[in-house]
């Protein structure tokens, strides 16, 4: 089973609020996913993204694979740890 971490799209119409979750590659991009992982919400100027960091590393040790979106995500919510 490839596992990719990604963004999940939820919300209302005009004002889109996104999961980070990890799902198997094969599953619909809105469906089902195995893990919560953080929230993003492009509509705040700061601190828009809540990330669970302890949970993403323990899914990249697992092999998963984020997406280009949530990889940058990562990055700001590990300067921002520090």
């Amino acid at each position: 089973m490839a596992v990719v971490i990604r963004l999940r799209q939820e919300g209302a119409k005009g004002h889109h609020v996104f999961r980070i979750v990890a799902a198997d590659k094969r599953f619909p991009r809105d469906g089902r996913f195995l893990d919560i992982l953080g929230t993003y919400d492009p509509a705040k100027e700061k601190g828009n993204a809540n990330v669970n960091l302890d949970k993403v590393n323990d899914w990249i040790s697992k092999g998963a694979q984020p997406s280009p979106t949530v990889r940058s995500l990562i990055k700001k919510a590990q300067a921002a740890a520090k």
